[in-house]
């Protein structure tokens, strides 16, 4: 089995046979801290789904005031509302995570490989640079169209299971809300 090598910086175009063949080629080349390339930035997109539920949360209490329950329809839009401004504001981080990850960055204006806070903002800044700060959000439709639907579906499962099972119980989930 040939396993391409995902970086555009290899030079060398021979087959790999392993995945310790993978790693090794990749130290070779690039660097011990390349094989963690994309981990700043995937720590840091922790944030989306906390943001994503905080405003999911805030906008459910708000639409709830004064009522038991919401509709089906309210629960899906304010499931869509909440993952479409967790994913824009936390795109350009997603977007320098694929950039590193399929080795479109790889090095510094002095050719060496920064570290991962410096990478992640001198592959912003490069970014902005090249496409103006718009870049940073280059694509942004389709991520939008990609997770906005799955989450909002989700949304509405969770409420309705959780409110089956509360149900089921004889709890009432709404005190303390």
């Amino acid at each position: 089995v040939t396993i391409p090598h995902p970086s555009s910086v290899v030079s060398n175009s021979v087959p790999l046979c392993s995945v310790a063949d993978a790693i090794g080629r990749i130290v070779r080349e690039e660097g011990i801290l390349a094989l963690w390339s994309s981990t700043f930035p995937s720590l840091l997109l922790v944030f989306n789904p906390a943001i994503q539920f905080m405003f999911y949360e805030g906008l459910k209490r708000q639409l709830r005031r004064g009522r038991t329950e919401l509709t089906a329809l309210e629960v899906f839009i304010i499931g869509a509302i909440a993952k479409a401004i967790a994913t824009t504001v936390t795109y350009p981080l997603q977007t320098v995570q694929s950039l590193l990850r399929f080795g479109q960055q790889k090095r510094d204006s002095e050719g060496r490989i920064v570290g991962s806070l410096r990478r992640v903002v001198y592959v912003l800044r490069q970014r902005v640079r090249k496409q103006g700060l718009l870049g940073l959000y280059k694509g942004l439709e389709a991520k939008l169209l990609q997770t906005v639907l799955t989450s909002a579906l989700m949304f509405l499962v969770y409420e309705k299971i959780a409110g089956f099972i509360f149900r089921l119980m004889g709890v009432n989930p709404r005190v303390g809300h």
